[in-house]
């Protein structure tokens, strides 16, 4: 009996301490050097709406605008994180369809300090800030299509519903366990995978999604009263410029985080995204030089930005070379969607959103299926992550099927929350309040108060 009872007793305390003993193995699976990279990361992709693209797009708009626009990034900032933590997390990437993530993991339930299915070596809660980073700045990117004429408050339910609806369902299908897109899929024994698209850091997700959505959007509100008779310039290339230079800077964050470590993968994706920037930049001063007989600092910007966009889905799967001549061609396409397509067709994308994002995500999805090597990332699929040019065409027809998804879902979805939100509270501001600007109109403040005259 005696020994009965110490079993027993032994038992008990082996049951209470097993709970402790299983976090601190967990525990023990994070690498600081991980977590300090993915922390950095998360703060660099935020960068990038607030002041990044802030500045880049405000500095884009006539000066009676340049706070409305600002604060439509801004919004984004507040507005998005609310969502995520509530249940756009749990939409995205918890465990659900191949089409959708759950709603098992709302309120971050779960969500703990512990790795996760989706890093081994860095908190669960570290994963779950960076994608915040990412959810952020996506719809930010949309407000360049509708820039100095959408109501404030439309703005605000516009993304909210454009969240949940296009961007949790697109992240969810590329990344989130079980997607269908998802290429880590293949061999996982996870639902899903049926189209394995590269993407290694949002070029569908991010960029396709809030390009396409930004054209649509553009279409559906009609254009800037007197375009394109009427001339709109920048009210300010120097802020615009600086804006550019920190989109660059934080899409090391962007890219390389996406290794989700500290490791070789993101110095790969690290060179990768300065060499496209640069490559895309005197691409399109190039085309922009043969074309004017002189590069404008407009021009060189929109370049890199070019080049950002289109070498984020392949960052972390083509070598250094591939990555400059991706954004080669990103350079000199992008220049072509702007210039000769926006004109022909006369759709007012106020600030480039499609021509340089939708545009861009496009040809950099492609180009990843034909620029990937697995000696860059042997990761996946047993080592074959490759692309046309290493003798795997199929993956070609995988990254169309990932641009069709993408733009299907953007187009359709897009389309149905406008129409919706139109109906509810309107979507324009009235031909007084965009004459007056929307700083004033929307905000009652001026960015500007030295300056009495609209512009």
């Amino acid at each position: 009996m005696p020994n009965h009872r110490s079993t027993v007793i032994l038992t008990l305390i082996l049951l209470a301490l097993a709970p402790a003993a299983h976090a601190q193995t967990a525990a023990s699976a994070i690498n600081s050097g991980d977590n300090a990279w993915m922390l950095t990361s998360a703060a660099l992709v935020l960068l990038m709406t607030g002041p990044g693209l802030a500045l880049f797009y405000s500095g884009l708009v006539r000066r009676k605008n340049v706070l409305g626009t600002m604060m439509q990034s801004f919004a984004m900032m507040a507005v998005v994180t609310v969502l995520w933590a509530l249940f756009g997390w749990s939409l995205a990437f918890s465990s659900g369809t191949s089409f959708i993530g759950g709603l098992h993991e709302c309120f971050l339930h779960g969500v703990g300090l512990t790795p996760g299915p989706y890093a081994p070596t860095i908190p669960a809660q570290t994963f779950m800030i960076y994608q915040l980073m990412f959810a952020i700045i996506t719809p930010a990117l949309i407000t360049g299509a509708f820039a100095e004429r959408m109501k404030f408050s439309a703005m605000l339910v516009f993304m909210v519903l454009w969240t949940i609806f296009v961007y949790a369902p697109m992240a969810h299908m590329v990344w989130g366990v079980g997607g269908l897109l998802n290429f880590a899929a293949i061999g996982s024994g996870h639902l899903g995978g049926y189209f394995p698209s590269l993407d290694f850091a949002g070029g569908t997700v991010v960029h396709i999604t809030s390009g396409v959505s930004a054209l649509v959007t553009a279409l559906y509100l009609g254009k800037r009263l007197g375009y394109p008779e009427r001339a709109m310039p920048p009210h300010s290339m120097v802020l615009s410029f600086i804006g550019a230079c920190l989109l660059w800077v934080g899409w090391f964050g962007f890219n390389a985080g996406s290794a989700l470590s500290a490791g070789t993968l993101a110095t790969s994706a690290f060179i990768a995204t300065h060499f496209a920037a640069a490559a895309a930049a005197i691409s399109w001063a190039a085309c922009e030089w043969l074309r004017n007989g002189k590069v404008s600092a407009l021009g060189a910007i929109s370049g890199a930005v070019a080049g950002l966009v289109a070498i984020t889905p392949a960052s972390g799967f083509v070598s250094p070379i591939g990555a400059l001549c991706i954004g080669f061609i990103a350079g000199a396409f992008c220049y072509w969607m702007v210039v000769k397509v926006k004109n022909r067709f006369g759709y007012d994308d106020s600030l480039d959103a499609f021509g340089v994002h939708g545009a861009g995500g496009t040809i950099g999805a492609i180009l990843t299926g034909v620029f990937a090597t697995s000696a860059v990332n042997p990761t996946f699929r047993n080592g074959l992550a490759t692309g046309l040019l290493e003798g795997y065409p199929r993956q070609l027809f995988y990254q169309f099927m990932g641009i069709v998804i993408a733009w299907a879902l953007a187009i359709a979805g897009t389309l149905v929350i406008l129409f919706v939100v139109d109906k509810l509270i309107g979507l324009r501001v009235s031909a007084v309040e965009e004459e007056e600007g929307l700083d004033l109109s929307q905000h009652g403040e001026e960015g500007y108060e030295w300056d009495t005259v609209a512009h």
